[in-house]
C-alpha cells in the first residue's frame, strides 16, 4: 500500500540517496516495521516512497505521526541541500548579477551567516524558523496528497520561504557592496601614500586599549598635525566608510617612512586597515620596551584607582 512518494526532478544522485536514507532512517526510529522505503530512478527523475505493509499497518493509526516525520527530514534535507541553489537563482534573477565571482562571493555571504553553530545566536535562529516554515507547508501537503513533486512543492508552496531566502539574499548582497566599497577606498587611499614623498622618518602608533591610540614621533613627542594643510579625510573623499578615519588621515598626513604599531590586539579593525594601506611600511611591535613601561604604567594607575 503505497502510503506517499517524493519526487526530484533534477537533484544530483547524491542527494537523492541523502533524502532516501533520512526517510528510510526517520522511520526505522519511529519503531515499527509495518513500513518499507523504496527508491525509483530515470533519466528525467527519482523517486522515493514509503509503503505501508498489509494487513499490519493501519493508516488511520499512523498516518499523523508518519507525515510528520517525513515533513520534517524533507524540510532538513531541503535546508542543507536545496537552499544554496535556491539563493543563487534568486541573486542571478532578482537581484541581476550575471559574473560568477559575484554570485560565489555574494553566496558565500549567504553561506556565514546560515551555517552559525550557536544554538544562542539570533541568526541560527533564523534557519530553524525556515526549516519549521518548510516542514509545516510539507505537512499539510502530505495530508491532502500522496504525491509530492518536491520542485513543484518548492516552487508554489514555500512562498513565504522563499521570500525570507530573498532577504537572506538582499542582506548578503548589502555586505557584499559594502566591502567592495571599502576595499575601492583602501585601494584609493594606497595609491595617494604612494604618491606621497615620505614627510618623517619614523611614527610610533601606540594602542593604550579599546579605540584609545597615541601617535608619537621618532623622538617620542607627539605628532601635531594642527598646521597640516594636506590632511586626508574621509569627507575628502567622499566616502561614508567608519573606520577610525582621524587616525588614519593623520598617518597619511605625516607620511612617516616606517610606523610602529604597539599593541596586544593586532586584530583590531583600524590596525588592520592601516596594515593594507601602508603595506611593508608597516612593522608590529613584538611587546617591545616601550610596551613594557606603557604596561608598568597601566598597571600603576590601575593601582592608584
Amino acid at each position: 500500500m503505497k502510503l506517499f512518494a517524493l519526487t526530484m526532478m533534477k537533484s544530483p544522485d547524491e542527494a537523492v540517496h541523502r533524502l532516501h536514507k533520512a526517510v528510510g532512517e526517520a522511520i526505522e526510529r519511529m519503531g515499527h516495521d509495518d513500513m518499507t522505503v523504496e527508491l525509483f530512478g530515470s533519466e528525467t527523475c527519482s523517486v522515493i516512497q514509503v509503503n505501508g505493509v498489509l494487513p499490519r499497518f493501519q493508516l488511520d493509526k499512523r498516518a499523523d505521526a508518519l507525515y510528520k516525520k517525513a515533513a520534517d527530514v524533507l524540510a532538513h534535507w531541503i535546508v542543507l541541500e536545496e537552499e544554496e541553489r535556491l539563493i543563487r537563482s534568486l541573486v542571478a534573477k532578482d537581484f541581476d548579477y550575471k559574473e560568477e565571482d559575484d554570485i560565489r562571493s555574494i553566496l558565500n555571504y549567504c553561506r556565514h551567516m546560515i551555517q552559525m553553530e550557536s544554538a544562542e545566536d539570533p541568526l541560527e535562529q533564523t534557519t530553524l524558523r525556515r526549516k519549521h516554515k518548510i516542514a509545516e507547508a510539507a505537512y499539510a501537503y502530505l495530508q491532502e496528497q500522496t504525491e509530492l513533486n518536491i520542485d513543484g512543492f518548492m516552487r508554489f508552496r514555500l512562498s513565504a520561504y522563499r521570500e525570507e531566502l530573498h532577504d537572506l539574499a538582499e542582506y548578503a548582497i548589502d555586505e557584499f557592496l559594502m566591502d567592495q566599497q571599502y576595499q575601492e577606498f583602501i585601494s584609493l587611499l594606497k595609491y595617494f601614500v604612494y604618491i606621497q614623498e615620505a614627510k618623517i622618518p619614523l611614527a610610533h602608533l601606540i594602542h593604550k586599549g579599546g579605540n584609545e591610540f597615541l601617535l608619537l614621533n621618532d623622538r617620542m613627542e607627539p605628532i601635531d598635525t594642527s598646521g597640516n594643510e594636506n590632511t586626508l579625510t574621509v569627507e575628502m573623499l567622499e566616502r561614508d566608510i567608519n573606520f577610525e578615519d582621524v587616525i588614519v588621515s593623520t598617518l597619511i598626513s605625516v607620511s612617516p617612512q616606517q610606523i610602529y604599531i604597539h599593541t596586544r590586539d593586532p586584530e583590531v579593525q583600524v590596525i588592520q586597515t592601516i596594515t593594507q594601506i601602508f603595506e611593508n611600511r608597516v612593522q608590529l611591535c613584538e611587546y617591545c620596551r616601550l610596551c613594557q613601561t606603557l604596561d608598568r604604567s597601566a598597571a600603576s594607575d590601575y593601582n592608584k584607582g
